[in-house]
């Protein structure tokens, strides 16, 4: 490591997709993403691609290989726990596989769990890091409030 230096922060989330258009619709109808870029025909990259906003973060999608299998690997997005069931009528209007969540704890937040058509896996998570430490904190797992 470099004395010093450190990461700054994300930059962005490229996800590969055999279908543009469909993970275009996927972004903006199921995570809100707005679209600031698209190469159109042209290739910069390795291939053509778009790029969106989503809650502040730079996403670009590009052509290519959908994943071979289903995972637990997963993009985590923040949402307030008032839009949960929004979110789940913005991905079953779109036709995408919902995956049941994992079992919680009380009091570490909510999530709703989607794949795309190239398999990701993407979580809409209604808790931070700093509640989930707390509760955490706190003792008392699953297998101890069995």
């Amino acid at each position: 490591m470099i004395a010093g230096q450190r990461v700054e922060g994300l930059s962005h989330i490229t996800l590969l997709t055999r279908d543009l258009a469909r993970m275009s619709a996927i972004v903006e109808g199921a995570l809100g993403g707005r679209e600031i870029y698209s190469s159109g025909e042209a290739t910069f990259s390795l291939s053509r691609e778009k790029f969106f906003e989503v809650g502040g973060l730079w996403i670009a999608v590009m052509e290519g290989e959908s994943l071979p299998t289903r995972t637990y690997n997963h993009i985590a997005f923040k949402i307030p726990a008032s839009a949960i069931d929004e979110y789940r009528a913005r991905i079953e209007a779109l036709g995408l596989a919902i995956r049941e969540s994992r079992p919680r704890v009380e009091g570490e937040g909510h999530s709703l769990y989607f794949y795309d058509d190239d398999n990701h896996l993407f979580e809409l998570h209604t808790g931070t890091l700093e509640e989930r430490l707390e509760r955490y904190r706190q003792g008392r797992s699953r297998e101890d409030t069995r």
